[in-house]
Protein backbone atom coordinates (compact mmCIF):
# COMPACT_ATOMS: atom_id res chain seq x y z
CA UNK A 1 0.00 0.00 0.00
CA UNK A 2 1.00 3.68 -0.38
CA UNK A 3 2.55 5.17 2.47
CA UNK A 4 0.23 8.10 2.03
CA UNK A 5 -2.96 6.15 1.89
CA UNK A 6 -1.85 4.28 4.88
CA UNK A 7 -1.34 7.89 6.93
CA UNK A 8 -4.86 9.04 5.45
CA UNK A 9 -6.27 6.27 6.67
CA UNK A 10 -4.70 6.00 10.31
CA UNK A 11 -5.77 9.65 10.67
CA UNK A 12 -9.24 8.82 9.60
CA UNK A 13 -9.43 5.62 11.79
CA UNK A 14 -7.91 8.08 14.63
CA UNK A 15 -10.87 10.43 14.44
CA UNK A 16 -13.66 7.77 13.93
CA UNK A 17 -12.38 6.53 17.32
CA UNK A 18 -12.25 10.02 18.88
CA UNK A 19 -15.48 10.71 17.21
CA UNK A 20 -17.04 7.24 18.85
CA UNK A 21 -15.52 8.56 22.49
CA UNK A 22 -17.25 11.10 22.29
CA UNK A 23 -20.27 9.99 21.05
CA UNK A 24 -20.22 7.60 24.23
CA UNK A 25 -19.48 10.21 26.44
CA UNK A 26 -22.86 12.21 25.08
CA UNK A 27 -24.80 9.14 25.64
CA UNK A 28 -23.47 8.99 29.61
CA UNK A 29 -23.93 12.68 30.05
CA UNK A 30 -27.55 12.26 28.71
CA UNK A 31 -28.17 9.37 30.56
CA UNK A 32 -26.73 11.56 33.89
CA UNK A 33 -28.90 14.26 32.89
CA UNK A 34 -32.03 12.28 32.70
CA UNK A 35 -31.25 10.54 36.18
CA UNK A 36 -30.88 13.71 37.75
CA UNK A 37 -33.94 15.07 36.16
CA UNK A 38 -35.90 12.09 37.47
CA UNK A 39 -34.17 12.45 41.15
CA UNK A 40 -35.02 16.22 41.02
CA UNK A 41 -38.74 15.31 40.26
CA UNK A 42 -39.23 13.01 42.78
CA UNK A 43 -37.37 15.27 45.48
CA UNK A 44 -39.76 18.38 44.24
CA UNK A 45 -42.83 15.99 44.08
CA UNK A 46 -42.09 14.71 47.97
CA UNK A 47 -41.68 18.40 48.70
CA UNK A 48 -45.24 19.45 46.73
CA UNK A 49 -46.91 16.41 48.42
CA UNK A 50 -45.88 17.04 51.94
CA UNK A 51 -46.57 20.85 51.63
CA UNK A 52 -49.96 20.05 50.50
CA UNK A 53 -50.50 18.14 53.30
CA UNK A 54 -49.40 20.36 55.84
CA UNK A 55 -50.80 24.02 54.46
CA UNK A 56 -52.88 23.40 51.20
CA UNK A 57 -55.25 20.88 53.16
CA UNK A 58 -56.21 22.70 56.31
CA UNK A 59 -56.47 25.74 54.10
CA UNK A 60 -58.65 23.70 51.91
CA UNK A 61 -60.76 23.36 54.57
CA UNK A 62 -61.26 26.52 56.30
CA UNK A 63 -62.37 27.67 52.88
CA UNK A 64 -64.90 25.48 51.90
CA UNK A 65 -66.03 26.12 55.86
CA UNK A 66 -66.25 29.45 54.83
CA UNK A 67 -67.73 29.17 51.87
CA UNK A 68 -70.50 26.99 53.21
CA UNK A 69 -71.46 29.69 55.70
CA UNK A 70 -71.62 31.90 52.70
CA UNK A 71 -74.18 29.75 50.69
CA UNK A 72 -76.48 29.64 54.11
CA UNK A 73 -76.23 33.62 54.62
CA UNK A 74 -76.84 34.48 50.94
CA UNK A 75 -79.83 31.89 51.19
CA UNK A 76 -81.08 33.57 54.62
CA UNK A 77 -80.89 37.01 52.97
CA UNK A 78 -82.34 35.56 49.83
CA UNK A 79 -85.40 34.29 51.71
CA UNK A 80 -85.51 37.70 53.91
CA UNK A 81 -86.14 39.53 50.74
CA UNK A 82 -88.35 37.41 49.10
CA UNK A 83 -90.63 38.06 52.20
CA UNK A 84 -89.43 41.71 52.50
CA UNK A 85 -90.74 41.97 48.77
CA UNK A 86 -93.90 40.27 49.10
CA UNK A 87 -94.51 42.75 52.11
CA UNK A 88 -93.74 45.31 50.29
CA UNK A 89 -96.03 44.68 47.15
CA UNK A 90 -98.86 43.88 50.21
CA UNK A 91 -98.61 47.23 51.53
CA UNK A 92 -98.25 48.78 47.93
CA UNK A 93 -101.98 47.25 47.28
CA UNK A 94 -103.57 47.95 50.28
CA UNK A 95 -102.56 51.75 50.06
CA UNK A 96 -103.71 51.81 46.43
CA UNK A 97 -106.95 50.29 47.86
CA UNK A 98 -106.88 53.27 50.83
CA UNK A 99 -106.23 56.06 48.44
CA UNK A 100 -109.19 54.44 46.17
CA UNK A 101 -111.46 54.17 48.76
CA UNK A 102 -110.39 57.90 50.26
CA UNK A 103 -110.60 59.14 46.37
CA UNK A 104 -114.22 57.91 46.04
CA UNK A 105 -114.64 58.69 49.58
CA UNK A 106 -114.34 62.56 49.29
CA UNK A 107 -115.56 62.44 45.99
CA UNK A 108 -119.38 61.11 47.47
CA UNK A 109 -119.10 64.08 50.05
CA UNK A 110 -118.44 66.90 47.44
CA UNK A 111 -120.69 65.64 45.46
CA UNK A 112 -123.01 66.19 48.12
CA UNK A 113 -121.82 68.92 49.49
CA UNK A 114 -121.89 70.89 45.67
CA UNK A 115 -125.92 69.18 45.75
CA UNK A 116 -126.80 71.24 49.09
CA UNK A 117 -124.98 74.24 47.55
CA UNK A 118 -126.80 74.54 44.29
CA UNK A 119 -130.31 73.56 46.36
CA UNK A 120 -129.66 76.09 48.79
CA UNK A 121 -128.50 78.50 45.60
CA UNK A 122 -131.88 77.69 43.74
CA UNK A 123 -133.80 77.77 46.85
CA UNK A 124 -132.79 81.29 47.38
CA UNK A 125 -133.21 82.73 43.82
CA UNK A 126 -136.69 81.36 43.55
CA UNK A 127 -137.23 83.21 47.38
CA UNK A 128 -135.90 86.26 45.68
CA UNK A 129 -137.65 85.85 42.49
CA UNK A 130 -134.85 86.68 40.31
CA UNK A 131 -132.61 84.69 38.43
CA UNK A 132 -129.08 85.67 37.53
CA UNK A 133 -128.56 83.27 35.17
CA UNK A 134 -129.21 85.22 31.98
CA UNK A 135 -132.01 83.06 29.67
CA UNK A 136 -131.23 81.08 26.92
CA UNK A 137 -132.25 82.73 23.54
CA UNK A 138 -135.52 81.66 21.47
CA UNK A 139 -135.17 79.74 19.36
CA UNK A 140 -136.83 79.47 15.47
CA UNK A 141 -138.81 76.69 16.21
CA UNK A 142 -140.12 77.76 19.63
CA UNK A 143 -141.46 81.05 17.85
CA UNK A 144 -143.61 79.63 15.30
Amino acid sequence: MDPNIADVLRNTNIWVAVIAIVSVLQGLVLIGVGVGAFLAYRKIMTLVNDLEARQIAPLRAKVEGILADVKSVTSLVSHQTERVDHAIAGTMERVDDTAERVKSTVREKVHRATGIVRGVRAVIVSLLGSDSRPKPPATAAGRL
